[in-house]
């Protein structure tokens, strides 16, 4: 018996990050005008690319789509005659709406799954019309992605899928998670819960949550790390530090007197802030005046991430110019305790595989004092 999957991609998800817009709900215009170039196609394709080198049962797979760009262009070119049973209303101008009608028709066509390419405003169209009738998956592709239907990488998600033929995985709940992009944009975390959705359980590839951590008997240990990134500092005077985006960075530099953009990346040379909520061509352009730079830079609680989540002005031509070993990582214990590896997603992915050889990384958890933890790569 045949395996039904409707598979559709928001073309234009993504592009908003390495610009500085931190998203592009409502904003893809100004990301073009700021020069973004289209991300999801190539993370869409690195998915199917995994599932049909992973799995055995590609000819049980029968592929419904949307045309052109969200999502039939990726799969004919990944070998894949799809169906296509809904086309966008424009070429270059897309809407919420024809994720949405995509979604409808892939519900009258009863699929077993829906595979989406995008980030939580992707992930909330879809859920806003599937409710919890049909499991979905994300190919990860956003800018902001925190709720718990992501696979951790575009490859992670194609193993998924193949899992998911095979009859290799169960459903459950999942949650999928509301951030305010107008607020994000401004320095405020404003999330909420949108929704439960099915999805698939498996916690090695399937991200979970986004946890906070806020407990009074970690302030001492944030300023034990801040004390430790001030004298790297001083240590280092003719060095560029960017500092990342998080709550743990937004402490540091307001514990060593900068005042930081909670979710952007900010520039800080011989203890002086020299540039402010930066996206990537202002990175580069300050890598070309500072010849020596670190990043410092924080994982995502639970997930694990420091590259590829909330920080993509990181981008993997930044990351191959400043060097995997001028990247600090800083985190507290508590988040450590719930983040048993670290995680990249660069858009790279042989960037992604030197991350992996390195196998572990040091992470600065208080005054001179590191823990080494796990890379893993999926």
């Amino acid at each position: 018996m045949k395996i039904l999957i409707g598979f559709v991609i928001n073309p234009i998800a993504g592009m908003g990050g390495r610009v500085g817009l931190k998203g592009t709900d409502g904003v893809y215009k100004e990301a073009v005008k700021r020069g973004a170039t289209p991300v999801a196609q190539e993370k869409a394709k690195e998915a199917i690319n995994s599932f049909l080198t992973e799995s055995d049962e590609t000819n049980n797979v029968c592929w419904l789509t949307s045309g052109g760009s969200m999502g039939e262009d990726v799969l004919i070119s990944c070998g894949i005659n799809p169906t296509v049973v809904h086309q966008p209303s424009s070429n270059t101008d897309f809407t919420v709406e024809d994720t949405k009608k995509a979604c409808k028709i892939f519900l009258n066509h009863n699929v077993d799954l829906i595979v989406f390419c995008g980030g939580d405003g992707t992930a909330r169209d879809v859920v806003d019309v599937i409710k919890k009738k049909i499991p979905l998956l994300g190919i990860p592709s956003g800018v902001k992605m925190h709720s718990g239907v992501f696979g951790v990488t575009p490859a992670a998600a194609g193993k998924m899928i193949q899992r998911f033929v095979e009859e290799t995985v169960s459903v459950g709940d999942v949650e999928i998670m509301d951030l305010d992009e107008t607020l994000y944009r401004k320095g405020t975390w404003k999330i909420r819960l949108f929704a439960t959705a099915k999805g698939i359980i498996e916690p090695t590839f399937v991200q979970v949550g986004k946890m906070s951590f806020a407990t009074v008997d970690e302030e001492e240990i944030k300023q034990d790390i801040a004390e430790h990134i001030k004298d790297e500092l001083e240590n280092h005077p003719q060095v560029l530090f960017l500092f990342g985006a998080g709550g743990t960075i937004d402490f540091i530099a307001h514990h060593l007197g900068f005042e930081n953009t909670l979710l952007g990346i900010d520039a800080v040379f011989n203890k002086n802030v020299v540039g402010t909520d930066l996206n990537e061509q202002d990175i580069l352009g300050l890598i070309q005046k500072y010849k020596k730079v670190k990043i410092v830079i924080s994982p995502i609680g639970a997930q694990g991430f420091i590259l590829g989540r909330g920080n993509l002005q990181l981008s993997p031509r930044i990351i191959k110019k400043i060097g995997i070993d001028n990247i600090i990582v800083v985190s507290t214990p508590a988040k450590l305790r719930v983040t048993p590896v670290l995680r990249v997603d660069t858009g790279d992915s042989n960037l992604d595989e030197e991350f992996a050889g390195y196998e572990m990384m040091l992470v600065i958890i208080g005054y001179r004092v590191s823990r080494v933890v796990k890379i893993q790569q999926d």
